[in-house]
C-alpha cells in the first residue's frame, strides 16, 4: 500500500484524474476497476471516481509496486541543465518569458531537451521552488504556446491554482495580447479589422481563409493598426480577439500583404531579398484586464507587461521605439 497527501496542487481534481497523473503506468480500465473494488481509498474509505479531493485528503493505494512509475535520477538532468530564460516578470504564481524565435513551446518528435518548458522547469528546480518528487501531480505549464518561429510573451503558471486561473482568463478573453509584425506593402486602411473563418488543413500544416462559415472553419478577428511604413514595408501592431493557430499570418496573407519571413504563407522572393527566413512576428505586449475576479491573481489586474527590444524593429524600423511598459514588473 501506497499513500499520499493531498497538497494545494492536487486539491479540487477529481479522484480518476489524480489517480491517472498519479500512477501513469496503471492502464485506464484497470484503475476504474480499483476504484469500483475500493482499492483507492480516500481517508480509508472508497470513493466515487468523480469525487473532488481536498487539501489535506489521505490517499490510501493498494495497487501493485510495478504500476508506480519510479522516481527517476533523471532528475539529476534539471540540476545539471542550464536554463537560458529572458524573464519579463516573474511572482510566486506566474513567469512572464520573452521566448526567442526557434524555440519551441514544449518537446516534439524532433527536440525533447531544449524547450522553453524545459527551461522553465530546471530553473525553478534550480531555485528550489519546485521539485517533482514532492509536488504528486503539478508540473509548471505553459497557459499559452506560440509558433516555433514567433518570438515573444508566453505566461507559464507555478501552481495549479494559478493555471486554472489562467486557462479561464484565457478562454473568457480577458487577457489582452498584442503583436508587431511587418508585412510586405501597406494595408489600404491604417486601422481595421481582419475577420473570416480559418479552415485547417492537416496535410499541409495550414490554414485557409475563408469568408463565409463552412464545416470545420473557426471564426478569427485580428485588430491592426499601421505604426510604420518605408520602404515597402510596414509596421503593423495586431489586437487578438481570437486565438486561432496561425491567425495573424494567414489573415494578412490573404489580404495580400504576407509577413516578411513567412516561408508559410509568404513570398520567397520578398524573403530572400531581404534575408529573412522566418516571420517578422512578435508577441510584444499583454495586459491582464480581468474585468471579473481573478481570485489569488487578483493583484495583476489591469497591469501591462511590454517587451521593448524586438529584432525586426531595430533591423527595418530602427528610428521606432516600442513604448515602455506602463507600470513596473
Amino acid at each position: 500500500m501506497k499513500e499520499f497527501t493531498i497538497g494545494k496542487n492536487d486539491a479540487g481534481q477529481r479522484l480518476d484524474r489524480w489517480l491517472a497523473k498519479t500512477v501513469p503506468l496503471l492502464p485506464a480500465p484497470l484503475a476504474q476497476k480499483y476504484i469500483r473494488l475500493k482499492r483507492v481509498k480516500r481517508n480509508g474509505k472508497g470513493a466515487r471516481r468523480d469525487i473532488r479531493l481536498e487539501l489535506g485528503d489521505q490517499m490510501q493505494l493498494y495497487i501493485n509496486d510495478e504500476f508506480f512509475d519510479a522516481p527517476r535520477e533523471d532528475n539529476a538532468f534539471l540540476a545539471v541543465f542550464k536554463p537560458k530564460l529572458d524573464i519579463v516578470y516573474e511572482d510566486e504564481n506566474l513567469m512572464l518569458l520573452n521566448k526567442r524565435p526557434g524555440l519551441l513551446c514544449h518537446p516534439d518528435q524532433h527536440e525533447k531537451v531544449s524547450t522553453l518548458i524545459t527551461h522553465i522547469q530546471a530553473y525553478l528546480y534550480q531555485k528550489g521552488e519546485w521539485n517533482p518528487r514532492e509536488e504528486g501531480c503539478f508540473a509548471p505549464a505553459l497557459c499559452n504556446r506560440i509558433d516555433r518561429n514567433t518570438g515573444g510573451i508566453v505566461m507559464a503558471a507555478k501552481n495549479a491554482e494559478a493555471l486554472r486561473i489562467i486557462n479561464e482568463k484565457i478562454r473568457c478573453r480577458e487577457i489582452d495580447k498584442y503583436y508587431l509584425a511587418v508585412i510586405r506593402g501597406a494595408m489600404p486602411a491604417p486601422v481595421g479589422l481582419l475577420e473570416g473563418f480559418l479552415l485547417k488543413d492537416g496535410d499541409r500544416s495550414q490554414v485557409k481563409v475563408c469568408r463565409r462559415p463552412v464545416p470545420g472553419g473557426r471564426s478569427a478577428a485580428t485588430e491592426y493598426r499601421t505604426l510604420d511604413s518605408h520602404g515597402g514595408l510596414s509596421l503593423i501592431e495586431c489586437r487578438l480577439l481570437t486565438g486561432r493557430t496561425h491567425q495573424i499570418r494567414a489573415q494578412f496573407a490573404d489580404a495580400g500583404h504576407p509577413l516578411l519571413g513567412d516561408g508559410k504563407y509568404g513570398r520567397e522572393r520578398d524573403n530572400r531579398q531581404y534575408g529573412r527566413s522566418y516571420q517578422a512576428l512578435w508577441s510584444y505586449k499583454l495586459t491582464f484586464s480581468f474585468p471579473t475576479g481573478a481570485g489569488m491573481l487578483e493583484y495583476l489586474r489591469g497591469r501591462t507587461f511590454t517587451v521593448e527590444q524586438v529584432d525586426f524593429v531595430r533591423e527595418y524600423f530602427p528610428g521606432f521605439t516600442v513604448p515602455k511598459s506602463p507600470n513596473p514588473a
